[in-house]
């Protein structure tokens, strides 16, 4: 692994196996002991290095050291045009490729790709580029994946109307506090049994039960988990949203469904947005609209997981035996602060809709268009920054416990919905 290539080099190298995390702050610490499941690095047999400078790929001579002074900023700038080239071609993808596969046999699934799975497979490839040009250490420090996530996460609070939320409050609130509850303390149990770290089990925890990748970036700001491991837990949420997208659809035809009860199943099921509003509309108009207060609902309440996450990690995972029991300044300092960006975007975004009416809309459309890019920068740069060898070492366990708090999901939901949603209209 490299040096931290996201600051001047200042003469000290880091461990060569200390991968970026996720951190709450600049000065949070870096988990470099853990390989991406959890184990100790090492335990599987591979030897733990301890140069400073890690050999490049096969072929190649070692990653060279990132720039110091004048140099440095302008391999960020170079890096900065590389990734939003890419954002750039991402988007353009995204918009294009449902039109051009039109009257084809992939028609619908084009028109299902979302825009995380153009970013992050062109981060991906131009990983491969720049690393096989040795110049990915050079231009590593415009890959700001945190800045770029956390801004996009304050804005997407701006999406969640608290008073539309209201217009079913009751059944959407009571079946996300259920769900979340349950499908997280069940991922996070399944986790524990198969031998994951902790820190990955809050991710897949949050991701399967909240709202997918949002939920993920948010826990992992709370728990400082690795970069590798949110790029894992994302990979599986776009792998398992895609055919949700299609089969919630038809279950629901097949086993009846009233559209209330298929929308609210949907919501509470699919793990993004964008795929909950794909699939919704497949179901139809009035299933559509519960499926988004549904998914709305539980996006809200990433905050409150994130808060849970933090004082846990907090006063249990992370303290020592014989240490004193962390204070109030040792939380806030832990917590990741844009959560409270969130929730006030949130209110702001209610509050101005109230005053603006109609012409509100307008005005959201343009943030939520902002915060699309933002989302793309930082799934670009998760695909830039990522260890595929590390990736390599989750194994099959991660994706076990995914597929079953999925399944578990898919019953939980569906029988929360019979019960809170059965006869209920949005007229």
């Amino acid at each position: 692994m490299t040096t931290d290539a996201s600051r001047p080099a200042t003469g000290t190298t880091a461990p060569a196996d200390t991968d970026p995390t996720v951190p709450v702050d600049p000065e949070a610490a870096v988990d470099s002991t853990a390989t991406t499941d959890g184990s100790p690095a090492g335990a599987t047999g591979a030897p733990v290095h301890t140069e400073s400078a890690p050999a490049g790929p096969a072929g190649l001579p070692p990653a060279a050291t990132p720039p110091a002074g004048g140099s440095f900023w302008a391999w960020t700038a170079v890096g900065l045009l590389v990734v939003l080239a890419l954002a750039v071609l991402t988007r353009y993808l995204e918009q294009n490729v449902p039109t051009w596969a039109e009257g084809t046999a992939v028609e619908d699934v084009a028109g299902a790709i979302e825009y995380p799975v153009y970013a992050i497979l062109l981060g991906l490839l131009g990983n491969a580029v720049v690393t096989l040009t040795g110049l990915r250490d050079r231009i590593a420090a415009a890959f700001r994946t945190e800045f770029f996530i956390k801004t996009g996460l304050v804005l997407l609070g701006a999406s969640i109307n608290l008073a539309v939320i209201a217009s079913a409050a009751g059944p959407a609130i009571a079946q996300a506090l259920l769900l979340i509850s349950g499908v997280f303390l069940f991922t996070w149990w399944l986790a524990g049994r198969l031998g994951l770290d902790d820190k990955l089990r809050a991710l897949l925890a949050s991701a399967v039960s909240i709202c997918g990748v949002s939920a993920a970036i948010a826990a992992a700001g709370a728990v400082r988990a690795r970069r590798e491991q949110l790029a894992y837990t994302a990979s599986l949420v776009i792998v398992f949203a895609l055919p949700s997208i299609f089969l919630l659809p038809w279950l629901a035809d097949v086993l009846g469904l009233e559209s209330a009860v298929a929308g609210a199943w949907i919501g509470g099921n699919i793990d993004t947005t964008a795929a909950v509003t794909a699939a919704g509309a497949l179901a139809g108009d009035e299933a559509l609209q519960i499926a988004s207060i549904v998914k709305v609902t539980q996006n809200a309440l990433m905050g409150v997981v994130a808060v849970a996450l933090t004082a846990y990690f907090a006063l249990h995972v992370e303290r020592r035996a014989g240490a004193a029991r962390p204070g109030l300044g040792e939380l806030w300092r832990r917590f990741p602060k844009f959560v409270l960006g969130f929730v006030a975007a949130s209110v702001i975004a209610t509050w101005y809709l109230d005053v603006a009416g109609a012409d509100g809309k307008a005005t959201i459309a343009i943030v939520n268009d902002l915060r699309t890019w933002f989302f793309i920068l930082a799934f670009v740069s998760i695909g830039l920054e990522v260890r595929v060898a590390a990736l390599r070492q989750a194994g099959w366990r991660p994706v076990a416990v995914f597929g079953a708090a999925t399944v578990f999901n898919l019953v939980l939901a569906l029988g929360l919905a019979s019960v809170l949603f059965a006869g209920f209209s949005v007229s």
